[in-house]
């Protein structure tokens, strides 16, 4: 019953663990992307759960520099995966992440950031999260969470023995759970726009192939933060997307009744990260943290808004041909 209670609690507040009573086939993880202020250093990391299917668990912090396009992968016992059952808030061995802050120790980087005015995904009636009424929907493969769109940081890390400020800086976190990520998908996100019109503009967008009762879908979630107002397109809210790979450029668009937002993003440098097959940390994926996207908003047929983000986050992974269409599609 306590398990109970607490997977109910987390359906309404996705940033917080969603695993209490799962011990096979189940993964949960968090991202959390810092870029400082001169924008030399960007780094993501990932701190998460794998329990594989016969029941060997292990906790797990994957570090991502994407500047340098390496990384890490820190492996520790299941037992210092050590969660709240109110919040995100996690403590796992020597390392702790929450929504406002984190804490790193690890042989080559340590040191303690604060996170400010953090930009949280607008919740609406029977939508908890970016997934909306999907949300609540159960057995599905991959549940995602956005945590904070925006947030501005304080503080410093020891890097390699260097001490790196990264107050002034950027930061966004967001989560996954369930059981194995998507056979392919396409994901992007930045939040350094060339123009910021004196008030943050943030993205976050995502294609994946869903499967469903059997079937399967193509499933969006777009959020596009501008002028203090969050714009969705998704499945959930019935708009529409066109999605293309030409070269090493992604073209994605997406439109519903009044919006329309048009995506051009730029392949750069990667990194290699584990993903999660069955709960066990055995796939493979390559992320930028080097990309450059290129926007233009719509309102009606005016353009209101057209501009670059850089240190992007950029993902093009899997089976990705069932995602391309070149004809508008829901």
């Amino acid at each position: 019953m306590k398990h109970l209670i607490r997977r109910l609690r987390a359906t309404w507040q996705p940033d917080m663990y969603h695993g209490w009573g799962k011990t096979n086939r189940y993964f949960e993880g968090w991202y959390l992307k810092i870029v400082d202020k001169t924008e030399q250093y960007a780094f993501a990391f990932i701190p998460g759960i794998s329990m594989a299917r016969d029941g060997k668990a292990h906790a797990f912090l994957q570090v991502l520099n994407g500047k340098q396009c390496t990384s890490e992968y820190h492996r520790f016992e299941a037992s210092d995966f050590v969660p709240s059952e109110f919040d995100f808030n996690l403590q796992l061995a020597d390392n702790q992440f929450s929504t406002q802050s984190l804490k790193i120790n690890l042989p080559n980087i340590k040191g303690c950031l604060t996170f400010q005015n953090t930009t949280p995904w607008t919740k609406m009636l029977g939508a908890p999260g970016i997934m909306g009424w999907f949300s609540f929907v159960p057995f599905m493969e991959c549940y995602h969470g956005v945590v904070s769109l925006n947030h501005t940081i304080t503080g410093s890390l020891e890097i390699d023995g260097k001490s790196v400020d990264f107050g002034g800086g950027r930061g966004y976190i967001e989560k996954d759970w369930g059981i194995s990520f998507p056979r392919g998908w396409i994901w992007l996100q930045t939040n350094h726009f060339n123009n910021d019109l004196n008030a943050p503009i943030s993205l976050i967008a995502s294609v994946a192939h869903i499967p469903f009762l059997g079937m399967h879908f193509i499933g969006y979630i777009v959020g596009f933060w501008f002028k203090g107002k969050l714009h969705r397109f998704a499945t959930y809210t019935g708009a529409k997307m066109k999605a293309q790979l030409v070269d090493n450029q992604v073209f994605l668009s997406f439109k519903d009744r009044q919006y329309q937002l048009d995506i051009s993003a730029t392949k750069a440098g990667t990194g290699n990260l584990i993903s999660p097959i069955q709960g066990e940390m055995t796939g493979k994926m390559s992320e930028s943290l080097q990309a450059m996207i290129h926007i233009r908003f719509f309102e009606k047929d005016q353009l209101i808004y057209e501009g670059t983000g850089r240190n992007a986050g950029l993902e093009v992974a899997g089976e990705t041909d069932v995602l391309w269409t070149t004809i508008w599609r829901r």
